[in-house]
């Protein structure tokens, strides 16, 4: 089974005056609307949001970054684009990786993976990394991701393509192929 997990797709990262905003997210979320129809029910999206108290090194990441420490449904944690209406299953996480054992169960142990949403260079590379040392074949669509930025988005994508064959750098076009669609 091939399972698509949409990467953080939220108005944080979205809204152009937001300290965490994606440059490409427009781009990104165009590419994710391309994807969703080939996955039917096999979509899982997820939403960062902050902890009810940073522990740890989180302390310090707050610190720095004060405006996110808001409750889960706080405006900027919700999903844009219209994904509310299209997301049969969202799980919420206060960690950049989301491969958690409520995704992984969804994947199951044999299935394959396929990546989307932002940022390439924090949340979708975290998940990555985490999925592929479980053992699941991961697909990641460039073209239905969006980084910090054009550079920092390349960079992560190179890095993924390092683990192959655990991880794989594709395309929406490409992952449609691969599903038969």
């Amino acid at each position: 089974m091939t399972h698509l997990a949409v990467i953080d797709m939220q108005h944080v990262f979205a809204d152009p005056t937001s300290p965490w905003s994606v440059p490409r997210y427009r781009e990104a979320a165009t590419g994710v609307r391309r994807l969703l129809s080939a996955f039917g029910d096999a979509v899982t999206f997820t939403r960062f949001v902050a902890p009810g108290e940073p522990s740890g090194a989180w302390r310090a990441y707050y610190a720095q970054w004060p405006f996110a420490l808001q409750p889960p449904d706080a405006p900027l944690w919700h999903l844009t684009d219209g994904f509310c209406d299209l997301a049969p299953h969202v799980l919420d996480g206060s960690a950049f990786g989301k491969w958690t054992p409520e995704l992984a169960a969804r994947v199951a142990p044999h299935g394959r993976l396929v990546l989307a949403g932002v940022s390439t260079d924090c949340c979708v590379l975290s998940t990555a990394l985490a999925a592929a040392d479980a053992g699941v074949e991961v697909l990641v669509a460039a073209d239905a991701c969006a980084g910090a930025n054009d550079t920092a988005h390349a960079k992560a994508l190179d890095v993924m393509d390092l683990y192959q064959p655990l991880i794989k750098v594709t395309t929406v076009a490409g992952v449609r192929a691969l599903l038969g669609r």
